[in-house]
């Protein structure tokens, strides 16, 4: 193996570790059964982020890219669903 395919592992694995990360908020959510604090538009871009990589990678036939991407994707729509279902309407003030 020379450098680059050394790097390319390297990053792969990081990747999937990093795609992982958000399980610590999805964790947190569900702890609190709220998730008022999470943006939605946040994660709606790193989902299209995602998309638009695995894309690239696909085109360039490279797992490197692939494969911590599609799994980023993966737990991103997990995250997007748990937010969505622990949104809770704003609280209105007593008497009002």
């Amino acid at each position: 193996m020379n450098v680059t395919d050394v790097l390319a592992v390297l990053a792969a694995f990081w990747g999937v570790l990093m795609a992982l990360s958000p399980l610590l908020l999805m964790r947190r959510i569900l702890e609190r059964r709220s998730s008022g604090d999470v943006s939605i538009a946040y994660l709606l871009v790193l989902q299209v982020g995602f998309t638009l990589w695995v894309a690239y990678g696909w085109a360039l036939g490279n797992a490197a890219i692939i494969v911590p991407n599609s799994v980023a994707f993966g737990i991103g729509v997990a995250t997007l669903a748990i937010t969505l279902r622990f949104r809770h309407p704003p609280e209105r003030p007593a008497g009002k």
